[in-house]
């Protein structure tokens, strides 16, 4: 080799680690030209890595021979002669032995793993295994440091040739984990296990059953991480941990209660450093969510929620971002909530709650009321018919002595009026005076104005008593609430505007005067979010007041909009975005002018990369800067899109939190960028066709995207496209049934086939359940509008979709840890049971589309969808089963009649349901099936009607789902008495079916009801003489103009005839019930 070459290289690396940013430049650029690309250069690095004096230039050629030797396919190491690449494969792990720098013993280190990524596929390094095994296993520690780390950095960059060894490495594992003298052969051995683990295939039983054996020892390594206080190894192993956990091969199955347990023991620990704490909860967290099946068959939530509760009582952070153990459990129990069913959750947290509840402590009420508050999103359709025993706990802490509780109160009833709206709507005579009262506290002000917000979003007409003193005490605060309160009192004002509709007006023009200087500020953070959630309320004023009142601030708003957009905050173009979606709902065919401007900022969103060209400047170490542009280094590549990758050393210091904090808010700009292209389009209709095609293939291409909501909302927005394409293209109206499949125009065609396919290949691997659920919906609104067409060669695909969820195997329902001979427990988390509902959905639009036809599909579908009918069964899964079947029958008719009996069967048991949203369904199913069906059901009619009979005994203040289930109830008796009439016994019918009149909250059961009306007016019209006066009364009520639509133009029709009729034999009576301007021809 040429000493010259060497040292004229070497005095180049020492100008390199200068200071001076000139001499670096200058060294860097000649290193690039005369040196990188000259093969010769490997030998020299080694050289110097061998013989150079100063650290910081061994290093340096260290990670620079690494980056050689990689680049471009190991191109370089290629090209050298075979002696002389022997050579450096004998001499370079013996650097890495005499080295006695950590720094540099890694980075070189790495260069072995560099070349082995090279050498090894060939098989043309044997030795290097033995090697590693026997330094591994070396009498001295820091051979065994050494020889432990070579082979985690080797085993980290291959895949292949390895796979024969796994059993040689777990024998090798085993003694290293309980190394008796260093902490850092035990680390290293956990980090090489988690590589190791993603080698093993899930039909290697042996290779599961040896990796499982050394599990206790990897956990032992995590706790002793732990005590010691060591957070860099912590974090390390904690990701081992994760790793493991995401893994689909059932490596920690039968360890999953020790695990939880141990994670519980640490994570709660308070001697422990709270970072430390934090990891092992969120572990604890990813247990929970990874392995829902072994925590849900060991029922592991009572103990778990027990050992979290104390800690929800430890102190929370100012900083809404900082994280704490009180947090980390809070989410926990959150998880639980909604990843289990709620019957292992909720009566085991309510105990706790009351226990916690009932303390002298302050803190222990606070931990209560927040708990009580994260478990409603996933527990809500649990808790309903507990609220009686909940409601005196809110309503306590509302009102405890200590603000901090006040504000945990605060908290849950933010989360009680998002998840059960009618139970909170309801307590709004005790809710809103409370809530006004905090406002006033500046402890409880930010919170109560957040529930406050979400209270008045669920009001409705119940507000105006209350509009004015919420206005005024909500206004006052705009002049002398901090900037954070001010954005949860404009975000109220919005819902309350939301809730009162045109009741707004007379505060819509001052409260705009107020909110103007709020839409221009300019300054980061705080600011921004201000100027953000005023620019969305202002969008719920546009609703609220209508476009002929809003029309004069539309063109400034929506200036300010836009300018919005280039200040450079992804948080402010979400709210752009949110608010152009609005304004195109509001004023229609009047947006159309803004689309050039809206739609250019829509796809520059869709399109931007998440990385984000901010990070790449900032970061001060060139090899990590020159890593993060190319994603060179394979060693912890951490994949953040498909085109980039970041790179992280164990060395470098890239702040990877930063990094994904700035990718998550690019996110959810692009997931509401999304969103807001079909609903802009939906609203504009033609006006939008010139952007269909370029917004169409941006949207196909955010459907493989890493992040769900993007993936939701791409997925929402391109069927939003096809059915109003679809619509545009002045359709025939669609018949049922293949036979009769009306062709679709070319381009609709075209269309469809071009996003459908994408969004079939991206449910094939879809793990996220609102995607799919999204995806289902989706489908079936798109076949009920298109109808056979939309079916034809896509058939098959969709079922299967619909067969796969109601089966539970969809890719997104699968657990590693179920043992595939079981079924899937019937007890589920509510999210699972809104997956179900919407592959019901799905099936029951593919009935409508095909009519007769779905017959062959019925047999199918049939048991698969009774079988969500039982006791055990949730509330959710038991109504979406009897809905569902109505659905089919309604699409069906005629074609049902084979299935009469069981499905009749199936709805007397539901009509007996202890539920009266089951009663509603099975009472309308009922109904459905005897108007129908070819089957003469009359000998049943005097049973059925024995069913259906609680049904009509309701209180008028009733909940709704009582009021509905009497209104599907009449429609039920209403379809029977047009079926056969004589098999009633009209003389009991009859007085309990017109005191049932007029319907109050199914408008859509009139349609029965009138045609029953209509049915006896022409073929017994005496038996109806009784009741004249009560029946002109229902018509002048569903007539009545100031009211909403109560039966529809045909219907209307012939009522209007009838009245014309009895107008004839009865004029006083007619004019008494207020019907004379309703008499044709006057």
């Amino acid at each position: 080799m040429d000493p010259t070459f060497v040292q004229n290289l070497h005095n180049l690396l020492v100008q390199s680690t200068s200071n001076d940013t000139v001499l670096l430049k200058a060294a860097t650029a000649q290193l690039n030209r005369e040196y990188y690309k000259n093969p010769a250069c490997i030998g020299a690095l080694a050289s110097i890595i061998a013989s150079s004096p100063e650290q910081a230039v061994r290093q340096l050629a260290a990670v620079e021979l690494r980056k050689r030797i990689s680049q471009n396919s190991g191109d370089l190491w290629l090209q050298l002669p075979p002696e002389q690449r022997e050579e450096l494969k004998t001499k370079v792990p013996e650097l890495v032995l005499r080295e006695t720098n950590n720094l540099v013993r890694h980075s070189t280190a790495r260069v072995i793993a560099a070349i082995a990524y090279i050498e090894m596929p060939l098989g043309t390094w044997p030795q290097l295994l033995p090697f590693l095994e026997q330094t591994a296993t070396s009498d001295l520690v820091a051979q065994r440091e050494v020889g432990i780390y070579i082979l985690y950095t080797v085993l980290e960059n291959i895949v292949e040739g390895f796979e024969s060894h796994l059993q040689s490495f777990f024998k090798l594992f085993s003694g290293l984990l309980a190394d008796p003298e260093s902490t850092e052969v035990r680390i290293t051995t956990v980090r090489a296990l988690g590589v190791v683990a993603q080698y093993i295939d899930s039909d290697d039983k042996d290779d599961i059953q040896s990796f499982q054996q050394l599990l206790p020892g990897m956990i032992a390594v995590i706790g002793q991480a732990v005590e010691s206080g060591n957070e860099t190894a912590a974090r390390q192993l904690f990701d081992v941990l994760e790793t493991l956990l995401i893994l689909e091969v059932p490596l920690l199955g039968q360890h999953i209660p020790q695990l939880a347990e141990f994670l519980l023991r640490y994570g709660a620990n308070r001697n422990y450093d709270p970072e430390l704490r934090v990891l092992a909860l969120n572990a604890l967290n990813w247990t929970v969510q990874y392995k829902k099946s072994k925590v849900q068959s060991h029922n592991l939530a009572p103990a778990i929620l027990e050992g979290l509760m104390p800690i929800t009582t430890e102190d929370e952070p100012e900083d809404i971002d900082d994280d704490a153990p009180s947090r980390s459990a809070l989410r926990i129990i959150d998880c639980l909530a909604t990843s289990l069913p709620p019957n292992q959750v909720f009566p085991a947290l309510r105990q706790l709650i009351q226990q916690y509840f009932t303390s002298g402590d302050s803190a222990h009420r606070r931990g209560a009321m927040l708990a009580l508050g994260v478990s409603v999103e996933g527990c809500s359709e649990f808790m309903t018919p507990l609220m009686g025993q909940v409601w005196p706990i809110i309503e306590a802490g509302l009102q405890d002595q200590d603000p901090t509780v006040r504000k945990a109160s605060c908290v849950a009833v933010s989360c009680l009026c998002e998840w059960l709206e009618e139970e909170c709507a309801a307590k709004h005579a005790f809710l809103v005076p409370t809530m006004m009262q905090l406002v006033n506290d500046p402890v409880t002000q930010r919170a109560a104005c957040t529930a406050l917000d979400a209270l008045l979003e669920i009001m409705h007409e119940v507000i105006d008593q209350y509009l004015n003193l919420i206005m005024e005490r909500l206004v006052g605060l705009l002049d002398t609430a901090p900037i954070p309160v001010k954005s949860v009192v404009i975000g109220a004002i919005g819902s309350a505007a939301h809730a009162s509709k045109d009741k707004f007006l007379p505060y819509f023009v001052p409260t705009m005067d107020r909110f103007k200087h709020f839409l221009v500020l300019t300054g980061e953070g705080e600011e921004q979010e201000l100027r953000g959630i005023t620019m969305d309320a202002v969008g719920t004023f546009a609703e609220a007041v209508g476009k002929d009142v809003f029309r004069p601030y539309f063109p400034d708003m929506m200036q300010q909009a836009f300018n919005g957009i280039e200040l450079g905050s992804a948080r402010l173009r979400e709210c752009s975005f949110l608010f152009f979606g609005v304004m195109s709902r509001v004023f229609g065919d009047e947006f159309a002018p803004y689309l050039p401007n809206v739609v250019p900022a829509l796809i520059s969103s869709c399109k931007q990369a998440e990385h984000g060209e901010e990070e790449r400047l900032t970061i001060t170490n060139p090899e990590t800067a020159a890593n993060f542009a190319s994603g060179l280094s394979p060693a912890n590549a951490i994949s953040v899109t498909d085109e980039a990758q970041v790179s992280v050393d164990d060395d470098d210091g890239l702040d990877m939190d930063k990094l994904l904090d700035v990718n998550s808010t690019i996110c959810i700009e692009k997931e509401i960028a999304a969103d807001t292209i079909g609903t802009i389009f939906a609203a504009t209709r033609t006006h939008f066709l010139p952007y269909v095609e370029q917004c169409t293939i941006e949207l196909v291409g955010l459907l493989p995207h890493y992040y769900d909501g993007i993936r939701k909302s791409a997925t929402d927005s391109l069927l939003e496209i096809i059915r109003t394409f679809y619509e545009l293209s002045e359709p025939q109206e669609w018949q049922p049934g293949f036979s009769n499949i009306v062709p679709l125009d070319q381009r609709v065609k075209e269309l469809i086939g071009h996003i459908i396919p994408p969004l079939l290949e991206m449910y094939e691997s879809e793990d996220n359940k609102k995607v799919v659920s999204s995806l289902c919906v989706g489908l079936a609104e798109t076949t009920t509008k298109i109808g056979p067409a939309f079916l034809e060669g896509r058939l098959e695909h969709f079922a299967n979709i619909a067969i796969q969820v109601l089966e539970q195997k969809a890719i997104c329902q699968q657990d590693p840890d179920q043992d595939e001979s079981e079924d899937a427990p019937e007890d589920s988390a509510e999210y699972d049971s809104i997956l179900i509902s919407s592959a019901g959905d799905l099936v029951a639009a593919l009935a409508t589309a095909l009519g007769a036809d779905f017959a062959s599909g019925f047999e199918k579908f049939f048991p698969l969808i009774s079988k969500y009918y039982k006791k055990n069964r949730s509330l959710s899964d038991r109504s979406s089963a009897i809905g569902c079947l109505s659905e089919i029958i309604g699409g069906m008719k005629e074609a049902i009649s084979p299935w009469t009996q069981p499905l009749l069967e199936l709805f007397y048991r539901a009509l007996s349901d202890e539920e009266s949203e089951v009663q509603c369904n099975a009472a309308f199913a009922s109904g459905l099936l005897i108007e129908h069906s070819n089957v003469d059901l009359s000998p049943q009619y005097l049973h059925l009607l024995a069913a259906l009979r609680p049904l009509f005994v309701v209180t008028p203040d009733a909940p709704a789902a009582k009021l509905n289930a009497r209104d599907n109830a009449v429609g039920a008796v209403a379809r029977m008495l047009v079926k056969n009439t004589a098999a009633m016994p009209l003389d009991q019918v009859l007085p309990v079916f017109f005191d049932s009149l007029p319907l109050r909250n199914d408008y859509l059961e009139n349609r029965p009801v009138f045609r029953a009306i209509f049915h006896l007016f022409k073929t017994q019209p005496a038996v109806l003489a009784p009741y004249l006066d009560k029946l002109l009364h229902v018509f002048a009520f569903v007539l009545d103009p100031t009211g909403p639509d109560q039966v529809g133009d045909e219907i209307r029709a012939e009522l209007i005839n009838l009245i014309g009729v009895l107008n004839r034999e009865e004029p006083a009576k007619v004019q008494a019930a207020g019907l004379s301007p309703f008499i044709p021809g006057q």
